[in-house]
């Protein structure tokens, strides 16, 4: 039970230095799990076809839920590879959530992205430091980007990418995220968040 705690350690503008920047924090895990999370809000037909070309085989569906006239819920179930501009246009806004393996289409994800929120997470352990109280916890390690968004549960929809890094809950975590953020030339940005 629970949530892990989510530190902002680097923000911008730019969604590749956010990426790279997040890929370094990546290579810094003791153990990085085998497959990435990957999440985007697709809000143009243009934004659809490239995560599309991206991501083949995805499950792309309706970013809000819709019922039908009986209240039951709608599915979105065209072929985003195959249906024309206009019948997607009439199903907008979607989403996209998958996992893949790591290391695989990260940085194509982050070339196709448009103005929605999206998300990458990995996951995985940090090292052990326990002279410094500072365990490793595969439920809550790791290191996410929200693009388009200062918030590691994807509030509101911002002009910046935001890098956090997440760990379970005890005295050595804002050590680590610091002494991770330094890594990267960066520091802790704001309080810690409720993670995933």
């Amino acid at each position: 039970m629970g949530n892990s705690r989510a530190y902002a350690v680097f923000q911008t503008t730019d969604a590749t230095m956010a990426y790279r920047h997040a890929k370094r924090l990546r290579t810094l895990m003791a153990e990085c799990e085998a497959e990435t999370s990957l999440y985007a809000e697709l809000l143009t037909v243009e934004d659809v076809r490239r995560m599309a070309a991206v991501l083949p085989g995805a499950n792309f569906d309706y970013t809000d839920m819709r019922t039908g006239p009986t209240g039951e819920v709608v599915r979105f179930d065209l072929d985003v590879a195959t249906a024309g501009a206009a019948a997607l246009e009439a199903h907008l806004p979607l989403d996209v959530t998958t996992d893949v393996p790591t290391g695989t289409v990260e940085e194509r994800f982050v070339a196709a992205l448009g103005q929605g929120i999206a998300d990458i997470s990995w996951r995985g352990l940090w090292p052990e430091r326990p002279e410094a109280e500072q365990y490793a916890s595969a439920k809550y390690d790791g290191v996410q980007i929200v693009f388009h968004g200062e918030e590691a549960q994807w509030d509101e929809w911002t002009e910046h990418h935001t890098v956090f890094v997440h760990g379970a809950t005890h005295q050595g975590a804002l050590t680590r995220a610091q002494e991770l953020a330094a890594r990267i030339d960066s520091e802790v940005l704001g309080e810690a968040q409720l993670g995933w």
